[in-house]
């Protein structure tokens, strides 16, 4: 057992190793491209691949280690997208030795963003009801429909993509996985204005767009377990407690890739001044430095709230360290995925509503006039996303009372009814 600040057996020896690669290429006057090829290329990018596949075969603990330590030398972190925090874990376990040889260095450089395209206005926490179709043609796809809330395919230079490949099949049953170009005259992307003023998320049609066969993810038909896989890399890619690393967009439309680091840094540093972040307070730490700024520190029901907030979020990092351990094990994924998603929308909310109550009135500015520069409102106005993104809270709870509690199923009529007889008149055939 290691005892609290103490360090593991091991831990040191990882480190040292990590200090010293840096020390050894470090360099700000490479391009983004350039560095971001030396760091994928040694491994310590992504240290949880496989090694052979720009990876070092390393368990997640150790994986946070290595983060942290790229962290504190101040280096820009390896890109962080869609297509490294989803699509490459997929590929590594659902690929083709081709597929994952075609895109896995493409992923681990930065070279490409991918995007997300699952959600659709009829199927959003019941993702099997998708209606989008792929219709064989030949050696191509050709696919139609409307996918809803995709994050930066303005960015992207390929989508992964859930479309219905046999509508004769019960819905789970008929959906196939595809990686597909974005730059084709079949998609059309159309931002979605949100009311944090950003516009992150697109809706998406499909108009006879094509995606080749040697594009298929998983085999026909076996979407849905990609899919599943895939929704629970998401969870733990953005969970509570993960270390982030500053770093810039990846692929080609981003601009990023051919600007030397040291000018990406500076650039960065100019978006970071002029933009605000949509959660800049999500911690125990920012609500007592903003008790603190606003005399509110020695109020005995602050600090209670503070306790609490610090208690779950104590509580999502021991669930994290919990699933670790598993994963180390050897032991199939339980319910930490699902608490740690649970645990991540109770932190948001709370820290929303507790910096509401710390600043007052005030949180209801924006502007740089207003406190904190219109963080406190910005997150107000940013919370709701947590709970919907990634999987509802609605369905979290449902998993954990079924698979956990052993609560019975919710009654469902439509498992095995063929997905043409459940959406009649919006199917073709």
């Amino acid at each position: 057992m290691t005892l609290p600040g103490a360090t593991a057996p091991g831990e040191e020896a990882l480190r040292a190793e990590v200090r010293a690669w840096v020390e050894a290429n470090w360099d700000p006057d490479l391009t983004v491209r350039g560095w971001w090829a030396r760091l994928a290329d040694s491994g310590w990018a992504y240290p949880t691949w496989p090694v052979g596949s720009f990876g070092r075969g390393l368990d997640q603990e150790a994986a946070a280690v290595v983060a942290d330590e790229l962290a504190r030398a101040g280096v820009l972190g390896p890109p962080h997208n869609q297509a490294q925090t989803m699509g490459a874990p997929v590929l590594l376990d659902f690929g083709t030795p081709e597929q994952r040889e075609r895109w896995l260095r493409r992923l681990a450089t930065g070279e490409e963003a991918w995007c997300q395209f699952f959600s659709e206005p009829g199927a959003g926490s019941d993702l099997a009801s998708v209606q989008t179709r792929a219709e064989r043609d030949g050696d191509e796809w050709v696919v139609n429909g409307q996918k809803v809330w995709t994050g930066g395919a303005q960015y992207s230079d390929r989508g992964i993509l859930v479309a219905r490949t046999d509508p004769d099949k019960p819905k789970h049953r008929g959906l196939s996985f595809f990686v597909i170009d974005v730059d084709q005259p079949g998609i059309e992307i159309r931002p979605l204005r949100q009311m944090n003023h950003a516009a992150h998320f697109n809706e998406v049609f499909f108009t006879d767009a094509r995606v080749p066969d040697a594009n298929l993810v998983g085999g026909l038909d076996n979407g849905w377990a990609v899919a599943m896989a895939t929704l629970a890399y998401e969870r733990s890619a953005y969970a509570a407690g993960a270390v982030r690393l500053r770093t810039v967009t990846p692929g080609r439309k981003a601009g990023f890739l051919d600007l030397t680091v040291r000018d990406a840094l500076a650039r960065l540093d100019e978006l970071d001044e002029h933009a605000l972040e949509p959660f800049p307070l999500g911690d125990t730490a920012a609500m007592v430095a903003l008790a603190r700024e606003h005399g509110r520190d020695r109020d005995p029901v602050i600090r209670q709230r503070i306790a609490e907030l610090h208690a779950i979020a104590e509580t999502a990092r021991l669930t994290a360290l919990r699933a670790r351990a598993n994963a180390r094990a050897g032991r199939a994924p339980g319910p930490e995925s699902s608490l740690g998603y649970l645990l991540g929308v109770t932190i948001a909310r709370r820290t929303r509503d507790l910096a509401l109550e710390i600043v007052g009135a005030g949180g209801m500015l924006e502007g740089r006039d207003a406190p904190r520069d219109g963080a406190v409102a910005q997150m107000a106005l940013s919370a709701q996303v947590h709970g919907i993104q990634g999987g509802t809270e609605q369905i979290q709870r449902t998993i954990l009372g079924e698979r956990v509690l052993g609560l019975p199923k919710e009654p469902v009529v439509d498992r095995d009814v063929p997905f043409r007889l459940l959406k009649v008149g919006t199917q073709r055939g």
